[in-house]
């Protein structure tokens, strides 16, 4: 190991160990070590004990992880206090800018132990309720923490969406006669896409094999790998005009739903077809919407009814619901918010504050649920026929219990239940608490049902088809969460529900006023799982809502 190396294990010990509150003097013997190791002329692995002794601020205990790194290229005690942290919290000491200190703070007073738990308290404004977090740090490791998940392998596909839209008109401008197309996981609009691949009806290259904004990697007449923008990987794929719809077919489907394309039609050659359009019409098969083409459930559908679903679509929605405010969390009044949603175009706003249980994120206790619901009754007098909806986003306790008592649990309009806080269940822990919460009368929505945060925290263990069944006999319905961190429930159990009659919902978990625009991720993903507007809650008028949650 070169100096450099044992030097930034020095550091990573003493980072390690401020993280878990150790002995400050000990640390700062290894951020000094850290500092003149780095530094030093002559390299460590050419030199004695006796010699890194001298060095100036190296004792017994340090020279003894010197020669542990050198010989084997590990340090027992850093190996030891790597396995006591978790390694979200490690990831995070990694980003520039977020220190021991204050990550230790987040650990002890909110929980958090991963890059996405972290931006996602940041969303719901969690940071500024803690000493030592303004509303300028708040920002300022928003902005790190999106720089840094992009740079992983996977993106968000809320991540990848404007930049792939500005990547096709720049391609336009190259082939401004050729058809272009998204294909791949961004054109189905995969929740954690892993590059943007476009379709290009063109085998010419440009003379100058493209430029700074869209970098060349590697690649062959058919298929090149770019990075745009210095930021997101890119697959190029190139054929004959006269190729087109066949290779965007190709490519745009998943493995297993191209496969059971093929098999569906033996020996059939679908090569020489300009439009996509062509392929499905050589089968009979009606046009397949490209965010239906992962796995083969909607193929032997429409196979065997001729017909596709009618997709939901945003013009369907006529409310918002679950959205919070600074009764909790939220950055926006009540009354912002009720304006934002009614300049949208919609009719009705449902409000779903944090319950008293969730105290990271200011929830309301009995008495701050009157005083708002003395607020939503004069606003709805002043801006009817617009009407606010009494909601709350009620803590699901560890036993399955609701956060209030039933008696002001009577008086909202709707109650979404959720699970915030003890995520790390098993799953028959996870699956009794919700079954409890579903079964409860006051219940009318079941919010996220996993607790997942995409590309951060898979959701805890839970026997969906039960869960799902409970809803149904429960009569309650089940949120697709569009906050593009959750996107819960995941689309593959939305075709289930439907099935057993489960009503689902579109509900955008805004913490702010730009946050109501997620609602689109939520539209989406819920289009994946081929939700119609039939079956969506919030695209009924506001008294057929109303009388729905009743």
């Amino acid at each position: 190991m070169d100096n450099r190396s044992i030097a930034s294990a020095f550091r990573e010990l003493a980072r390690l160990m401020e993280l878990q509150g150790e002995n400050p003097y000990k640390i700062r013997s290894y951020e000094r070590a850290y500092q003149t190791l780095r530094n030093l002329p002559r390299p460590l692995a050419q030199m004695n004990r006796r010699e890194w002794l001298a060095i100036p601020g190296v004792g017994s205990a340090i020279a003894d992880k010197i020669g542990q790194l050198l010989e084997s290229g590990t340090m027992q005690t850093l190996e030891r206090y790597r396995k006591m942290t978790p390694p979200g919290l490690r990831e995070l000491l990694t980003i520039k800018g977020m220190g021991p200190k204050k990550l230790r703070t987040l650990w002890l007073e909110l929980g958090i132990t991963d890059p996405g738990e972290l931006l996602y308290a940041i969303q719901e404004n969690r940071l500024q309720t803690i000493k030592g977090f303004g509303k300028k740090t708040q920002e300022d490791w928003k902005n790190k923490l999106v720089y840094y998940l992009h740079s992983k392998d996977q993106f968000l596909y809320a991540s990848l969406e404007a930049p792939a839209q500005a990547l096709l008109q720049y391609l336009h401008r190259l082939y401004s006669n050729a058809p272009l197309s998204l294909t791949g996981t961004i054109c189905r609009k995969a929740i954690s896409p892993r590059r943007i691949d476009c379709q290009i009806g063109s085998m010419e290259k440009p003379r100058e094999l493209f430029g700074d904004e869209l970098r060349f990697l590697s690649g062959d007449e058919v298929f090149m790998e770019a990075m745009w923008l210095g930021e997101y990987p890119v697959g190029l794929y190139f054929c004959e005009p006269g190729e087109f719809g066949s290779q965007l077919f190709l490519h745009t489907g998943d493995e297993a739903f191209v496969s059971a394309f093929a098999k569906r039609n033996p020996g059939q050659s679908f090569r020489g077809l300009a439009r996509e359009e062509e392929v499905f019409a050589r089968t009979g098969l009606p046009y397949i919407l490209p965010e239906l083409r992962e796995g083969s459930y909607f193929l032997e559908r429409i196979a065997e009814s001729g017909e596709v679903p009618k997709l939901l679509e945003w013009e369907d929605f006529k409310g918002v619901v679950h959205v919070h405010t600074t009764y909790s969390d939220g950055a926006a009044s009540l009354r912002q918010m009720a304006e934002r949603v009614r300049e949208m175009g919609f009719e009705y706003l449902g409000v779903s504050d944090h319950s008293q249980a969730a105290f990271y994120a200011n929830g309301m206790k009995p008495a701050d649920v009157r005083r708002q619901h003395e607020e939503i009754d004069r606003l709805n007098e002043e801006m009817a026929p617009f009407r606010i909806f009494k909601g709350i986003e009620c803590d699901i306790l560890n036993d399955g219990r609701l956060d209030y008592e039933d008696d002001l649990l009577a008086t909202f309009d709707f109650v979404i239940a959720s699970v915030h806080s003890n995520l790390r269940m098993d799953e028959e822990q996870a699956t009794r608490r919700l079954l409890r919460a579903v079964r409860h009368p006051a219940t009318t929505i079941l919010g996220h049902p996993t607790g997942r945060l995409l590309l951060s925290r898979p959701g805890y263990p839970v026997r969906m088809e039960e869960l799902i069944a409970a809803c149904a006999e429960e009569g309650v319905a089940i949120e697709v969460n569009a906050n593009p961190y959750r996107l819960d429930l995941d689309w593959h159990w939305i075709p289930l529900a439907l099935e057993r009659g489960v009503k689902l919902m579109v509900n955008p978990d805004a913490h702010s006023l730009v946050g109501l625009e997620d609602m689109r991720y939520g539209l989406y993903a819920a289009r994946k799982g081929g939700l119609t507007a039939a079956d969506c809650l919030n695209c009924l008028s506001a008294n057929e809502w109303l009388a729905a949650m009743g």
